[in-house]
């Protein structure tokens, strides 16, 4: 969050000597280097003292890829105790954004960077120093909570709503790297939650559960402008930060997490699964620093899902008391008959007493007797009525059937003319023996193959076809149709180096297509023409 903190007065009505102050600012900025630091509280004796001091520092804390944590701080401050001046070195992420580590120094250590170049930093203790607060050595406050003192200062109403929203789900990150808010410390909640589970998820109906990619910029955009909610380090066991997750997501349509930097053996592919299965989020951005899960439209709020988990509880019931009616309803066979018929009986005999009538043993021996053949005619008509239905239906299977039989033998296709065994093993003889035969090519089977089968007849009674198919059914599909439209009798199939060759004999009662006979070879071209 970039701001200028000015105040109104000066915004609106400035002096004269501001007005100074800002050119002579923009002539000092001409004149310095390009990565030098403004110190304009000190003067220019004591600066140039503290840099010749500082050319002079051997000794130097370099700042790991994580930035300035509690350890680099009490590394720093133990320095100050003894000299002015401490020589920092940024490595990695902070040694790419000078102007970020330079504002970070300054708001953690409380110090003056009085001169940079490149990622080397030089910063001066001030004069006042008394080391590091007594609050954050020996009260129970935290350093978080002394950072957050320090901002609230220089906070918005929004800014300070977005804080105290954040309070309710956890400690606070107080190893931040950047500006601004907090963010919570994921680490530092429970891994596991006992009776956890994905919670329950609805789609409004005609609505496609599916970001656009228009939505998917605006939630981006939006992502982008709003601070961190958590700083994560840990790959596995994410259940209360996914508890967290859906929380926020009560009054935030995003969910924005810092993958920690410097933390060993951090995968953000593993983080971005594991949250996205426990919370069933969508996924918008996973870089190796950010990751942005989006609620979905498909999200329902936890009081919501309560009542609608109690509706399907009810249903269920329901259900289960319709299954048992129906369970009921079903006839008892084999040992559960009698105990059903016991139980019919008891309570018949107490109805009868009710109504104030007794019935005798031998009446009751009657009642025993009749019930079983009762029962035995009962399942006897159900047979009945089950053998009539599976009669009926063979007799209309067995019609059907032999209309298809009266339509084959009607049909000219049946009066096909048959070869005997001995002719069938001449004319395979004489067709493997041919060597003009016809190739099927990536075309298979069309109207040409036909013409030059019909041509080949015109002059021979057998006629031999190749195809390079690999598989026998294949072949024999292509054999079949083949002997339909052309009308004459396969002879055998054989395997050939070739591929497979078909034989095919033309019949004793064979004729010359009309359509074929209209058709004259032309004697210069060898074009047909009709």
């Amino acid at each position: 969050m970039h701001r200028q903190w000015l105040r109104s007065d000066d915004a609106v009505f400035p002096s004269e000597n501001q007005v100074d102050q800002h050119q002579q600012e923009k002539v000092f900025k001409k004149k310095k280097k390009k990565n030098e630091a403004m110190t304009p509280c000190l003067s220019e004796e004591e600066l140039t003292r503290l840099r010749t001091i500082g050319m002079h520092l051997k000794e130097k804390i370099s700042i790991p890829k994580s930035g300035l944590t509690r350890p680099v701080l009490h590394k720093i401050h133990h320095r100050w105790n003894n000299n002015e001046l401490v020589k920092l070195k940024f490595h990695e992420f902070l040694s790419q954004n000078m102007n970020l580590a330079h504002n970070i120094v300054l708001r953690r250590t409380g110090g003056l960077v009085i001169w940079r170049s490149g990622s080397v930093m030089w910063v001066y203790r001030g004069d006042n120093y008394q080391g590091p607060t007594t609050n954050a050595k020996h009260n129970s406050k935290s350093e978080s909570v002394v950072c957050k003192q320090q901002q609230h200062d220089n906070m918005t109403p929004k800014e300070m709503e977005f804080d105290r929203m954040l309070d309710g789900f956890g400690p606070r990150f107080a190893d931040w790297w950047g500006m601004g808010i907090l963010p919570v410390d994921a680490d530092l909640l429970s891994p596991i939650v006992p009776g956890y589970r994905t919670p329950l998820r609805l789609l409004p109906t005609k609505m496609h559960p599916r970001l656009t990619n228009d939505e998917h910029a605006k939630m981006l955009k939006l992502a982008k402008a709003l601070p961190c909610h958590f700083a994560l380090g840990r790959n596995r066991n994410l259940q209360g930060l996914a508890c967290a997750i859906l929380k926020l997501w009560e009054k935030s349509l995003v969910a924005k997490i810092a993958v920690k930097l410097g933390v060993q053996n951090t995968n953000n592919e593993l983080m971005a699964l594991e949250l996205k299965k426990l919370t069933g989020g969508t996924l918008l951005l996973r870089n190796k620093y950010y990751i942005v899960i989006y609620r979905g439209k498909d999200f329902v709020p936890a009081n919501v899902a309560a009542i609608l988990s109690e509706r399907q509880q009810l249903t269920k019931q329901v259900q289960d008391v319709q299954k048992k009616v129906r369970c009921r309803a079903v006839d008892v066979t084999g040992e559960d008959e009698t105990n059903a018929q016991t139980e019919l009986l008891s309570e018949f005999n107490e109805a009868q007493v009710f109504r104030g009538r007794e019935i005798s043993t031998v009446e009751c021996e009657k009642m025993m007797k009749e019930a079983p053949e009762v029962s035995n005619v009962r399942i006897m008509k159900k047979m009945e009525g089950k053998l009539v239905v599976i009669h009926e239906e063979a007799d209309a299977k067995k019609s059907r059937a032999e209309k298809l039989l009266t339509k084959i033998d009607a049909s000219p296709d049946n009066r096909r003319e048959t070869i005997t065994d001995e002719e069938r093993v001449m004319f395979r003889m004489i067709g493997l023996k041919m060597k003009v035969y016809l190739q099927l090519g990536t075309r298979g089977v069309f109207d040409g193959v036909i013409e030059n089968m019909h041509l080949h007849w015109r002059h021979r009674e057998v006629v031999k076809l190749i195809t390079r198919e690999k598989t026998v059914a294949i072949v024999e599909e292509i054999a079949g149709l083949l002997e339909y439209k052309s009308g004459g009798i396969l002879v055998a199939i054989d395997r050939v180096p070739k591929g497979f060759s078909l034989i095919y004999y033309r019949g004793k009662s064979y004729r010359w297509p009309i359509a074929l006979r209209l058709c004259v070879q032309h004697p210069c071209n060898n074009m047909w023409k009709e």
